[in-house]
Parts: structure tokens; sequence; C-alpha cells
């Protein structure tokens, strides 16, 4: 009865798409719905073409996405070309949010400022972001104190004047496509680094930095988090372990630390990585981990490669890994897609995908100045208020 009634009010919170539309179509202007899974098949960008898809699998969506390309700056002379932002959230989607808001404005501002886009933009960008969500938590707090234990990971792709920006923070991942013209093979390769203490480096960065601390990074059910806590190093939002004066009660105690800590613990300085793009450069994969703990990056990029892109590359490439998620736990994919958000969440994570396409002509001629077509478009799921803090 209480799965029939949470279908009625999906039902009324988001349109179904009209079924009559041929759903590879691409003629959608911001999406469509298809039970848990948001999808846009294709759409144009300065720089060439790009797919997205969302499929939620908590109670709250908490990744959010976004595309922006036209005008990076208010500047009437540019700079121009296209934004990717991937935001996997974690205890909430409150900071996901938060970014999904303010993180491209910043961006803007600072790109005006420095009449230029640059890694030291998006730097001042992220670390402006990160200090607002700071200032809600702040204010918040009195009343919702485990705003204090949201985060947010944050994978941002710049595409400018032919130079591709790659910020990360967390375990989001992109990936690109590069076309080996002796072969015709499409070889992946991955340009973002990654803040998880599963990874060994990271380990040891975090024990660097915290000599004194012998439980700076912990095995916990086989798994190694920071403080036993937290699985990435690297993050926006996670105040409680960034400020000891949100590491005390009114804080539910399984957040808080026993010791106080000194120096924050997690660190909102991304990995930036700059490169400027070659004719024999594809494509680009941005997505949060729920894709990546089903697919290799070689298999992406694959499917990618093989596959027409008006039939909704993104699409494809998350149903592939509901399909390995269902795979693993011995179930049919059609079985899998019956199952509600929440419960969703202990077969697969939320998983979200943007695909762009890299058209040289259109990169060549970006960045002579051509503006392009301008787009703004947010990754979807199921529609609910939107300061609803997630279940505890």
């Amino acid at each position: 009865m209480l799965s029939g009634f949470m279908n009625f009010l999906r039902s009324c919170l988001w349109p179904v798409s009209d079924p009559s539309i041929h759903a590879g179509s691409g003629s959608d202007s911001s999406g469509r719905q298809e039970g848990l899974l948001w999808y846009k098949d294709i759409g144009q960008h300065v720089n060439g073409e790009f797919s997205m898809a969302v499929v939620q699998a908590n109670s709250l969506l908490e990744d959010q996405s976004q595309l922006e390309s036209g005008s990076l700056s208010s500047l009437d002379n540019g700079p121009f070309g296209t934004f990717v932002g991937v935001y996997d959230g974690h205890g909430g989607p409150e900071t996901s949010r938060y970014i999904n808001d303010h993180l491209f404005p910043h961006l803007r501002r600072f790109a005006t400022e420095h009449q230029c886009m640059s890694a030291d933009v998006i730097r001042k960008a992220v670390q402006a972001t990160e200090e607002g969500f700071l200032s809600v938590v702040s204010r918040q707090w009195p009343m919702k104190p485990q705003i204090a234990a949201v985060g947010s990971c944050c994978l941002v792709g710049v595409i400018c004047s032919g130079t591709l920006y790659i910020a990360n923070l967390g375990d989001s991942r992109a990936v690109l496509g590069r076309l080996v013209k002796a072969t015709g093979e499409v070889l992946a390769v991955q340009l973002s680094t990654e803040h998880n203490a599963c990874l060994e480096d990271v380990r040891q960065e975090l024990r660097a930095m915290h000599p004194d601390d012998s439980h700076i990074v912990v095995l916990k059910h086989n798994v190694w988090r920071v403080k036993g806590l937290i699985q990435v190093s690297k993050s926006i939002g996670d105040v409680y372990l960034k400020k000891p004066e949100f590491n005390r009660e009114p804080l539910f105690s399984k957040f808080r630390l026993r010791e106080p800590f000194k120096r924050p613990i997690l660190s909102a300085d991304p990995s930036i990585l700059t490169h400027e793009l070659q004719p024999h450069d594809q494509f680009v994969i941005f997505a949060s981990d729920g894709l990546w703990e089903h697919l290799t990056n070689q298999e992406a990029v694959d499917i990618v490669q093989n596959n027409p892109r008006n039939q909704g590359i993104a699409r494809r490439l998350v149903k592939t890994a509901l399909q390995e998620a269902a795979k693993k736990r011995e179930m049919r994919y059609s079985d899998l897609k019956k199952i509600d958000r929440g419960v969703r969440r202990h077969f697969h994570d939320d998983i979200t995908v943007v695909v762009v396409f890299l058209d040289s002509n259109l990169v060549s001629r970006a960045s002579s100045g051509s503006k392009g077509p301008h787009v703004s478009i947010r990754g979807g799921g199921v529609a609910l208020p939107s300061n609803t803090l997630a279940p505890s």
C-alpha cells in the first residue's frame, strides 16, 4: 500500500514523458524521466554534442549535475566555452544542491575579474563555494546540526579556448576517449586525480599530513576510511571534519570524533589538470563513482565509441552499470528496475553520467571567439522539495 501511495505521489510531482515521443529523438529541451532514470539523449554545446543521464538510488537524490555552455563570464568578448559539473553528495543532498546553485556563478565572477579562464579561476570558484557552504552550516547548526556531516565530491570540467581543465575533489572521475590513428582504437585516458582512502598514495598523503595521528586512516569492515568515518579525503562540506567547533553536541555521536583535532582532517583544495585539446581527443566521460563501481575506464570508452550517439550514450552507460549491478546480486535487470528509491541504494549508488563529445572544428572555432549555442541544463531525479533534509 505504501509503495502504491509513493508511486501516486511521484506521478503527481513529476510528469510522465509522452510515450508516443521516441526516446532517442533528442528533441527534448530539459530531459525526460523513466521511473528513477532521468536522461537527455543528445544536445549541442559550444564544442560539439553532449549526452546526460542520472539514476536515483537514495531516498533523496544526492548526485547533482549541470552543463553550461556559451559565455563563461559577464564579458561581451569572452571567455566562451562549456562547463560540466558532477557533484556526488553524501550524508544528504544539501551540499551537492548548494554546489549546483553556486559554483558556476562563482566561476563566472572570477572569470570576469581575471578576464580569462584559468586553473586559478576554477580554484577560487571552488574555494568560494566551500566558504559559502560553511556559512550555511554556521547558520543552520542550531536547528539542523547534522548538516555539518553532509558533504559532496566535486568534479568540474571546463573547455575554453582549446584547453580542457579538469578539477576534482573526491572520487568522481573524468575519462578521455583518445583515437589512436595507427590502429583506429580509442583508448581510455583518466584525467582526474581521485582522493579516496582505498588508494595507497592517498593514505600515505594523509599520514604525512597528520604524523601525530596513528588513526588518520582506519581499515573498517574491509574498507579504508579517513578516521574510520569517510572514504574521501577531499570534499566540499563535511564541516565536522574541518572545523573543530562543529565536532561536538548536538551533532550525532556517530559522527563525532572522541579526540579534538588541531588541523582540518579533510581538504577542499582541488586537484586540477590542464590539457590542450588535440584533434584525436574524441570525447570525455564525466561520472560519479556509482558508474565506475561497475565499469572500467576502457569498458566505458568502448560503449561510447561503439554505439550511435543519437540513441542516448549516457543513458546506455547508466543502464549497462545497472545491468552489472543486477548481475552481481544474481537478479534480473527487469527486477532491479522495480525496486523503489531508498531500498535501491542496497543494490547500487546514485549514478550520474555526462558525455561531452569534442568536434575539433568547433573547438578551434570556439578558440577564435565564436559564441555558439547557449545551453543550461541540470541532471534530474524524482521531484521533491528543495529544502528537504535527508533522513539520518
